[in-house]
């Protein structure tokens, strides 16, 4: 059995944060990293951004394994956890003990029930890998989401100058996020740059004709296309916590030092369920701010720090010539005031609940992040006039 002074369950962004965080407090102590993925930790952002620009892929690379005394086990999984004993075991029958762990093992993309093999569930470094290829060979794609994934590779693959159609089950992209007049307003942008949407559509079955993909959807519509990718949101992977009898509330239970229920247990990244200091409510978040900046914290808790976790994390999009920095919570049902400095092109979107500003919208507004974090902080109660011309560009 191998012995770890600090053991990670993952090697994601998260992970790398959180050897990082351990080495600011601890410089020798072992680090040991069990990760599915057979690759190295990378960042995953520039997978649905950067890299359809011209990024190359050697930039993507955390560099973790250049620190010292760190071991990474890639192409494994952590499948049984033992708290008790301070042991883990993986799929090919190996142990792990350990003295302080870190559950980082994000989550898994939600699947469609049919056509599995044919579909890019768009969320690692060899499903960019193999859109890459077949981007290549093939012209005509389908995109099934309108999220935040979706509406990136639809707009990457645009720029490419591939035929690009997105189904979806909303009326507009980003619907759920953004207030309906932007929605629709960013969808009739996406239609002007060529993407055919299918609004209100779900898929009834994808199957292979020759080298093609037929996908037919609820009402009847067929397309016939060289690729297939779907952005469906993820689902957190809690079944090793459950297993371990850990407290899983949508997500690994953790507290303001990101502990989770079980002595010298951790947990950071998508996969935790934090109190968010800002909102005072416990949130799980899947954006990179977050896995890095509660990453690091993590390692320096497990490391010694005793620091309590009180980051409010942002999170950004690029959508074309359109690219926003937001933080807080972003819900199309909430009440929304817009301060449109240009309309539709640059401007301030605030989401209120109560009177108490919830989540600010930078759209094409830049360094303004710290100005919209101390917004939610504040108690208000706040009306549509109190927040035109708050937070504008300079």
């Amino acid at each position: 059995m191998k012995t770890y002074k600090y053991l990670i369950i993952g090697s994601g962004m998260t992970a790398d944060a959180a050897v990082r965080g351990i080495r600011e407090v601890d410089t020798d102590g072992s680090i040991g990293m069990i990760g599915e993925e057979a690759d190295l930790p990378y960042s995953r952002p520039p997978l649905s951004k950067g890299m359809w620009k011209g990024r190359p892929l050697e930039k993507i690379w955390r560099g973790t394994d250049k620190f010292n005394n760190v071991e990474i086990i890639a192409g494994r999984k952590a499948v049984t956890l033992d708290t008790a004993q301070k042991k883990v075991s993986d799929d090919h029958d190996e142990e792990y003990a350990y003295e302080k762990l870190l559950l980082a093992t994000g989550g898994a993309p939600i699947r469609l029930p049919f056509g599995d093999e044919h579909v890019i569930y768009f969320r690692t470094l060899k499903d960019y890998q193999r859109l890459r290829a077949l981007t290549e060979q093939g012209q005509r794609f389908l995109v099934i989401g309108a999220g935040f994934i979706g509406s990136e590779i639809a707009a990457a693959l645009n720029m490419q100058g591939k035929q690009v159609t997105m189904l979806f089950l909303e009326n507009s992209i980003g619907e759920r996020i953004y207030p309906p007049e932007l929605a629709q307003f960013l969808s009739d942008a996406y239609r002007k740059k060529g993407v055919e949407l299918a609004p209100a559509e779900g898929v009834a079955n994808i199957e292979k004709t020759g080298d093609s993909l037929k996908v037919q959807t609820r009402s009847g519509r067929v397309f016939e296309v060289d690729g297939v990718i779907a952005g469906l949101g993820i689902r957190p992977n809690v079944e090793l916590a459950k297993s371990a009898s850990l407290q899983v509330e949508n997500g690994i239970v953790v507290d303001d030092h990101l502990r989770a229920s079980a002595p010298d247990v951790y947990a950071a990244g998508d996969v935790a369920a934090f109190p968010h200091a800002t909102l005072g409510k416990t949130m799980r978040l899947e954006h990179e701010d977050n896995a890095l900046q509660m990453g690091k914290q993590a390692g320096r808790n497990m490391a010694g720090a005793n620091e309590t976790y009180g980051h409010t994390p942002i999170f950004y999009s690029d959508l074309f010539e359109f690219g926003y920095e937001a933080v807080g919570e972003l819900n199309s049902k909430m009440e929304t005031v817009a301060d449109w400095q240009e309309p539709f092109q640059k401007g301030t979107i605030y989401y209120l609940d109560g009177g108490r500003v919830r989540g600010v919208l930078l759209w094409n507004i830049w360094k303004k992040v710290k100005d919209a974090t101390a917004l939610i902080a504040e108690a208000g109660p706040f009306k549509a006039d109190d927040l035109i011309g708050r937070i504008r560009a300079e």
